[in-house]
């Protein structure tokens, strides 16, 4: 591949230019000959930029937001996923009526609306969504606990699970990922890449895997992750089979060629499974910090790591890990590092992905 055109710098354009000019002419700085080769360098310089501007946008890489969105639609009328919002269901307690759009709130400041009428005597489940979509709407069990406007003969509410299936608006990487497969893996008459597609289209996943034949002639079986790089929630895994092969009830629709699936290829749709990943480490921290303190971006640096390589690599490197770590701030060097309590790669199966569990650190 060529490198990018780059515009050179009005200096280098004024040096050229100038050896370029006889010697018969003096060229000193104040001189007619540098004066008038400078200004037509500067002018040089700004119509190279533009030339570099635009012999950027060769490289679908380099577009961003809502250029971006113009681009891929205009190329394969694709368009960014939007954001969805998290669900869950509270315990509300008390005697009274529970309307669509009363709100429940976080400690935090996450709001939730119901999405249902429900009249509580007593105490009774109401099913909420978030305000606001995106990640954020994804709040633990017993997070949701303040009524912000009083909703009459209403004393309490609490949420003993936690709240699910929130994502954010598609970034500019995911949709430039969707973009370069639709274009380098064509998608036709329902071949395996148009299956991968399909099931990226939907909001909240991030990567598939397609296996063909997986369970006899005109079978299909997708496997799913989501945004997060980690298994999907049973509500995104629905959406996905509702969009491209909805099997109805009873299976009644399942391979008609209700959803993007063509008749008679029979679609399953199931999250890839968890590949616990738990680390364990003895530190030597520089002086001033604690385990407490490095703890958070230890898991973050490992977290960020497993996102990498999910569905693309088939272990988690010991090696990689390890040395990752020595890039936190505040930690000098381990003594001590297992995953699952062994010194040596961890084997990640086809229809898995690596999450991490936990991380134990001691010094």
């Amino acid at each position: 591949m060529n490198e990018e055109y780059k515009a050179p710098l009005v200096e280098d354009i004024h040096k050229r230019m100038l050896n370029d000019v006889s010697n018969d002419y003096e060229k000193r700085t104040g001189t007619f000959a540098c004066d008038l080769t400078k200004t037509y360098a500067i002018q040089s310089y700004e119509a190279r930029k533009k030339i570099e501007l635009v012999a950027s946008k060769l490289d679908v890489r380099n577009y961003h937001d809502d250029e971006l969105d113009r681009y891929v639609f205009q190329k394969k009328g694709m368009k960014r996923k939007k954001s969805n919002s998290a669900i869950g269901t509270v315990i509300v307690k008390g005697n009274g009526t529970v309307s669509i759009g009363d709100l429940f709130e976080t400690e935090a400041g996450t709001q939730f609306k119901s999405i249902e009428i429900i009249a509580i005597n007593g105490s009774g489940n109401v099913k909420v969504e978030a305000v606001i979509p995106g990640l954020e709407g994804n709040v633990g069990a017993n997070a949701i606990i303040l009524i912000p406007v009083t909703i009459q003969g209403i004393t309490e509410v609490t949420n003993i699970a936690s709240t699910i299936d929130g994502y954010d608006r598609e970034t500019d990487e995911s949709l430039v990922e969707r973009y370069l497969i639709e274009i380098q893996k064509p998608a036709t008459s329902g071949n395996r890449y148009h299956y991968m597609q399909w099931s990226r289209e939907v909001v909240g996943v991030g990567d598939s895997k397609v296996y063909s034949l997986w369970d006899g002639n005109n079978t299909v079986q997708i496997v799913i992750i989501d945004d997060e790089k980690i298994p999907a929630t049973a509500q995104l895994v629905e959406r996905v089979q509702n969009y491209i092969d909805p099997k109805g009830e009873n299976d009644s629709t399942w391979g008609g060629g209700y959803g993007q699936a063509p008749i008679g290829a029979y679609c399953s749709v199931i999250s890839a499974i968890a590949k616990n990943i738990n680390i364990a480490s003895t530190l030597t921290l520089e002086n001033g910090y604690t385990l407490e303190q490095v703890k958070p971006y230890v898991e973050e640096i490992i977290r960020k790591h497993l996102k990498e390589i999910a569905f693309l690599k088939t272990s988690v490197s010991y090696a990689i890990l390890a040395s990752k770590i020595l890039n936190v701030d505040g930690i000098d060097d381990w003594t001590v590092f297992t995953i699952n309590g062994v010194t040596k790669n961890i084997n990640v199966g086809e229809k898995e992905v690596a999450i991490l569990e936990s991380v134990v650190l001691s010094e």
